[in-house]
């Protein structure tokens, strides 16, 4: 089983749904990227899955050029910016799948509100992803 999870930034929703992936089941060959990558793995996407024992601290954001060339099982967009401009895969993809988040680097107000709706996210995205992976087996 191979995967791509794709998002805008790369920062954020999809490195926290490849951490989940790969925290699921380490046999699965899982992937983020995104359209328009980020500099870095926002911080406090890396403070709130540490939380629950999922390290992205040696995590970086890649671009989906990267991934165009190659087959997957799937390919699932996180975020309707990804979605609108998904790019079209040469390689053969079994699947494509939505599974839409806010995005928790919009957020704004004091840093606990902020930390908190990171928090949330998370365990939407959790719970996503969970889902998804029962419905595989």
């Amino acid at each position: 089983m191979k995967i791509l999870i794709l998002c805008t930034g790369n920062s954020c929703r999809s490195q926290m749904a490849e951490g989940f992936l790969k925290f699921f089941d380490k046999n699965i060959k899982v992937f983020s990227a995104g359209t328009e990558p980020n500099k870095e793995v926002h911080p406090k996407a890396v403070q709130v899955m540490k939380e629950l024992d999922i390290d992205l601290s040696d995590n970086y954001p890649k671009s989906v050029n990267e991934f165009l060339n190659q087959e997957f099982d799937y390919v699932i967009t996180v975020c309707g910016g990804a979605k609108e401009s998904c790019p079209t895969f040469s390689g053969k993809v079994s699947r494509h799948l939505h599974i839409g988040f806010d995005d928790p680097a919009e957020v704004s107000g004091t840093e606990e509100f902020i930390l908190s709706e990171f928090r949330r996210i998370r365990d939407e995205i959790k719970q996503g992803f969970l889902k998804f992976y029962k419905n595989l087996q």
